[in-house]
């Protein structure tokens, strides 16, 4: 499968090479037409053409004087073997080189015709005006073209030229593919590590998170994959936590219609023996009878629990205000603690939640009568309220020994404890309320040293979408791991 990274840089490469290429094709053109004008083919032509000329000329010149000089009609200056040591150097160097005849250009730049012819006692010279045509100067000119009609070829302009404009328009292609290359990489990378993650998750690594400080689009599909992940996970746990529940609830059923069955003919056998014990034995049947009475009251009570724990109360959702019903259940259970100190932090905002008010009152009951028990005397409790996004928290901190980590494993489990005021099923059946009612209860890291639980219920629509309001004094509490 190819990645968005290759795509990226295929786009850019089909997307830049054609109109690229056709750069390169209509500026190679105009180059072409634009060395047209004075290419060095034109050039060696007209040097060529001209050098014929000039030897054409130059031969008619000859001719023409070398007849004027046998027909006598040109003047001659003749230099006889007796003054030949005044004799000019070019004169000097024909006599001695044995030739007859010899043509030569004199005057300023070669504008005269020299015709030189030997005789026995001397040499004869005649001269022509070439009618202000300089031959030496045309000579020169005419070298001057065929050298540089000769570097012309060596250095192949054209070439050059094209070879020059291939390799800056490369430069310019690659340079600007390298900083796509690396956005590319940039924008291809988050998406692959977002694959990957949701890849992992959906093959059951449910605590997998991508880490993004991004701020852009990317960044926004990482954190809200982030978001549904957690959403997911809670939602998982709290299926199962359900399912488990479920489980329970019909062993609980079960169990608390048996015992039933069982007790109640316990009780009256017992009342039954204690009405026919003489008198003198009655008084020790009377308090054996009581004792087995009051277990038998135990077991009826946790009957009870059993057949609460097991039942599905009727949720009844409504919008109400927390802060009063925080403010009730803590004024409510004062008395039945007093020497415990009770303490509020509550929302000025006065966060609204859409949850049964019974279900939360039992919940924040249950939670602050283990906070009392656990603080002991002389302890605190304090409650927190609290609106974040849009969801509503409750945090009940107390300030006893806490929770241990091996406890804190199996705290919302159903389990029987035989102590005097409890079941062992109040977390178990907070929790199992709170689900119902779209939130959730977790063990968070305590303010006052000990146990603390954060309840979170979904908000009202009437208080959703607002800020958080500021605390008469924040800071409530971070989560953290469960035990201390």
């Amino acid at each position: 499968m190819r990645s968005l990274r290759t795509r990226l840089i295929a786009a850019f490469v089909i997307a830049t090479l054609v109109p690229l290429g056709a750069t390169i094709w209509v500026t190679s053109l105009l180059l072409e037409r634009s060395l047209g004008y004075a290419t060095t083919e034109e050039l060696d032509r007209l040097s060529r053409t001209l050098e014929e000329t000039v030897r054409q000329f130059y031969q008619r010149e000859r001719d023409a004087l070398r007849a004027d000089a046998n027909l006598g009609r040109t003047a001659t200056t003749f230099y006889t073997t007796a003054t030949q040591t005044t004799w000019p150097e070019a004169v000097r160097a024909f006599w001695d080189s044995g030739e007859g005849e010899r043509f030569g250009v004199t005057g300023s730049a070669g504008d005269r015709l020299e015709f030189m012819t030997r005789h026995e006692h001397g040499v004869d010279v005649y001269s022509r005006d070439l009618g202000g045509i300089r031959m030496e100067t045309l000579t020169d000119q005419l070298r001057r073209a065929r050298e540089l009609v000769a570097s012309a070829k060596t250095r192949d302009l054209r070439r050059g030229f094209t070879l020059a404009l291939l390799l800056l328009v490369a430069l310019v292609w690659v340079a600007s593919l390298v900083p796509l290359v690396f956005m590319a990489h940039r924008i291809s990378r988050p998406i692959q590590e977002l694959t990957a993650g949701l890849t992992a998750f959906a093959a059951g690594d449910w605590d997998r998170r991508l880490d993004s400080r991004r701020d852009d689009e990317v960044g926004e599909a990482v954190q809200a994959f982030n978001h549904m992940a957690d959403q997911l996970r809670r939602s998982r746990d709290r299926l199962v936590y359900l399912t488990r529940m479920s489980s329970w609830q019909t062993l609980a059923r079960k169990t608390a219609h048996e015992l039933k069955n069982s007790l109640t003919p316990i009780r009256l056998t017992v009342e039954e023996m204690v009405a026919r014990q003489p008198q003198a034995d009655r008084a020790f049947m009377q308090e054996a009878a009581q004792i087995v009475i009051t277990e038998i009251e135990t077991l009826e009570r946790r009957v009870r629990a059993f057949s609460e724990f097991a039942s599905e109360p009727p949720v009844n959702p409504e919008a109400f205000d927390i802060n009063p019903v925080v403010t009730e259940r803590v004024s409510l259970l004062k008395p039945a603690h007093p020497r415990t100190n009770y303490r509020v932090r509550l929302d000025v905002r006065g966060p609204r939640v859409h949850a049964g008010a019974d279900l939360v009152r039992g919940i924040l009951t249950n939670l602050l009568t283990n906070g009392a028990e656990a603080a002991g005397p002389g302890g605190s409790v304090l409650t927190v309220t609290q609106f974040r996004s849009d969801q509503v928290v409750i945090e009940v901190h107390d300030s006893g020994p806490g929770i241990s980590e091996e406890t804190a494993r199996t705290l919302f489990e159903p389990t029987i404890t035989f102590k005097k005021h409890g079941m062992g099923l109040g977390l178990s059946i907070a929790r199992k309320n709170a689900l119902l009612l779209g939130g959730d209860i977790t063990l968070i890291a305590g303010e006052l040293s000990g146990a603390a639980f954060r309840v979170v219920l979904p908000a009202a629509a009437d208080t959703k979408g607002a800020r958080a309001a500021s605390l008469a004094s924040h800071d409530v509490g971070a989560p953290a791991a469960p035990g201390r």
